[in-house]
């Protein structure tokens, strides 16, 4: 029998009534004024006029999937939180979401007949494995709140890179999926509803009736075993079903970020923690939550373009993350994170490595200034350096693309020591300038000086993304201050203003309405059409910082062995880590400022180098910038010569690149 106090009164009672006011004003608000007369007619006593289909077969439909997604949501990060016995956990953090949107994307491209099938199957399968992927990763030595949420963030980055390549290379098949991928709740009918209702129905009953045995998970596997409970089975149908409900949530309306993060929490806050209770209660408030949500994204939409739900939810479930990072104590220690820079190296002769890469770099070089709409063999660029060449050969390799490539060079080299930089401080591997907000700070920034002062000239948006790169991580830094940086914080910060961030991207591209085509392509990464002026601007910041970064890079060596001996050898820990901080943020702002959001070339080129080189970071940061260097002016070639005439931006092909080996590297064997 479940005893009811105040705490179940409030969860349930404030949560019953709020709910119905929510769906009152959902149902009640759009683009078309209607009365409640309308509305109560068209409900019980329907004809066949606009505003009554409208009421039937548009705001109802969007209401009541509102409320299934919201529910399933609910749950799922109920079980996947006692299942994981971590506080951030949920379909967003540990990859699901991102590998269910991959699944029914690939499907929808080379197998529609499977997608029209069963939705919720390849949602459910592509989500399974996703999950299974983050934690084969997290648990490669030790499975903590930290290590699975920044592996289940790093798994959803690749992943999403797949998915836009897939967007881009297959546009006309998927048309439609770019704001379904957002989380958009828009519907026509009630398929959707119809569809999704008793799969979540069936998912809700079947974790009710693990109510009991998840308490006694709580109480650890011993206790659990000496009760009799059998822990591994339970354990293992809980997540089955965590990752179905998820699914059914993105088959329907795509993948929506945070609810079954926020609603759990909300619903223990109020004193619910026996999961007879706090199942149906996560349930209730997940739907309040969204719904609320959809409120929210629908006073901001306009007649060209709709703010997908999915944006709102980021933009509360942010500032929700960041309270949890700072209110819990179990993940401030270092220790959590010590050890997980330790990759198995296969140590080479460092002047071999280091001259193989620079040999490299420049075949890569005369590569991309051979290739491209006119082709030039190496005795024709030779001669054009050497004795000025033709008119045509002067004009294309010197004008056009000898400037990109030397822009794709400096941009690589300032991410990737960029990204090494973070990783030395913050003692994590998968730690980049996208994990703590620098890109996405970036990309704000840049995008609300195009909104806001449209005829601003082409040099703000350079400063503009410098200064929301700054602003992004000072919140960070601000927030993860507790007497100290600790770096688990740092990172699970980062994370959640990355988030805030490319939800106020969302919002600001819906606000723009679509004057920002040219910021989204600057938002993809790019090195298209760069020229001498933007390599003098970028020149600056990486020729003083690289250098000092490797001077500094004694500092990272000994942080390595913890944070005694640092202190003993007269080195202020705070201060070194500010320090070393500020530069990689700098390295960082000055390449998206002119390039555009490429990821993974921070996240992979360290990896690359200490594979290399070892640990040694005076070695390192050389090593990793060559590496850096390379990938991106890669990147640049094959997006200029793969489908031209059309332009693939860099950032997509340094994911596609990145990802395989990112991911193969995070094998447990690679990380000890």
């Amino acid at each position: 029998m479940v005893k009811f106090h105040s705490s179940s009164f409030v969860v349930f009672g404030v949560g019953v009534v709020l709910l119905l006011i929510l769906l009152f004003i959902h149902v009640i608000q759009g683009q078309v004024g209607l009365d409640i007369a309308t509305i109560i007619t068209a409900i019980f006593s329907p004809n066949d006029s606009t505003a009554h289909n409208i009421v039937r077969y548009v705001r109802l439909p969007r209401s009541s999937i509102a409320v299934l997604v919201g529910v399933a949501l609910g749950i799922a990060g109920v079980l996947l939180q006692t299942v994981t016995r971590n506080s951030l956990a949920s379909p967003a953090t540990l990859g699901i979401n991102a590998g269910a949107y991959l699944a029914v994307t690939t499907t929808v491209i080379f197998a529609p007949g499977i997608f029209a099938w069963s939705p919720v199957m390849v949602a459910f399968v592509g989500g399974l494995l996703a999950a299974l992927l983050v934690y084969a990763i997290a648990s490669a030595v030790k499975v903590t709140p930290i290590r699975l949420t920044l592996a289940g963030v790093a798994v959803s980055l690749a992943l999403a890179a797949f998915t836009a390549a897939l967007l881009l290379f297959y546009e006309n098949e998927t048309t439609g999926l770019f704001l379904w991928g957002a989380g958009s709740l828009v519907q026509t009918d009630w398929s959707g509803t119809i569809y999704a209702a008793p799969r979540v129905l069936i998912g809700v009953v079947l974790a009710l009736l693990l109510a009991k045995p998840l308490d006694v998970l709580l109480l650890g596997d011993e206790v659990g075993r000496s009760l009799g409970s059998r822990v591994q089975l339970t354990r293992f149908i809980s997540t089955l079903i965590a990752v179905f409900l998820a699914s059914v949530a993105v088959s329907v309306v795509g993948p929506i970020g945070f609810v079954g993060l926020v609603a759990p929490h909300l619903v223990r806050l109020m004193g619910c923690r026996k999961h007879q209770l706090l199942l149906p209660g996560a349930a209730l408030w997940g739907a309040v939550v969204l719904v609320g949500a959809d409120i929210v994204a629908q006073q901001v939409t306009t007649n060209l373009s709709e703010l997908p739900a999915g944006s709102v939810t980021a933009l509360i479930g942010a500032p929700f993350l960041i309270w949890l990072a700072r209110s819990s104590e179990r993940m401030g220690t270092e220790k959590a994170l010590r050890g997980s820079l330790h990759v198995d190296s296969r140590r080479l002769a460092y002047p071999v490595v280091l001259w193989g890469a620079i040999l490299l770099l420049l075949i890569v070089l005369v590569m991309g200034l051979s290739f491209g709409d006119i082709e030039f063999s190496f005795g024709q660029i030779v001669n054009t350096f050497r004795d000025g060449g033709t008119a045509l050969s002067e004009r294309v390799l010197f004008n056009l693309r000898l400037p990109r490539l030397l822009v794709a060079v400096l941009a690589g080299a300032a991410l990737a020591v960029s990204g090494l930089l973070l990783q030395g401080v913050v003692r994590n591997p998968l730690a980049g300038p996208e994990i703590v907000g620098i890109t996405s700070g970036a990309g704000f920034g840049a995008l609300l000086v195009l909104v806001l002062l449209p005829n601003a000239p082409i040099e703000a948006l350079p400063v503009a993304s410098f200064v929301g790169a700054f602003a992004a991580f000072g919140v960070v830094y601000l927030a993860s201050w507790q007497g100290g940086i600790s770096p688990a914080r740092l990172a699970l910060v980062g994370i959640a203003v990355s988030a805030f961030c490319s939800a106020g991207i969302n919002l600001l591209v819906v606000i723009a309405k679509l004057q920002v085509a040219q910021a989204l392509i600057w938002l993809a990464g790019s090195t298209y059409a760069r020229q001498w002026d933007e390599l003098w601007r970028l020149m600056a910041l990486p020729l003083v910082l690289l250098p000092l970064a490797w001077l500094l890079g004694r500092w990272l060596d000994l942080m390595a062995l913890g944070e005694d001996l640092p202190r003993t050898l007269g080195i202020r820990l705070q201060q070194a880590r500010g320090i070393l901080i500020a530069i990689a943020v700098s390295l960082a702002a000055a390449a998206v400022s002119t390039v555009g959001t490429i990821s993974f070339v921070g996240l992979i080129a360290p990896h690359a180098a200490r594979l290399l080189v070892g640990h040694r970071h005076r070695q390192l940061v050389p090593i990793t910038a060559l590496l850096g260097a390379i990938l991106v002016t890669l990147a640049d070639t094959v997006g200029r010569v793969a489908l031209a005439p059309k332009e693939i931006p860099s950032g997509l092909v340094t994911a596609l690149i990145g990802t395989p080996y990112f991911l193969w590297l995070l094998l447990p064997k690679r990380i000890d």
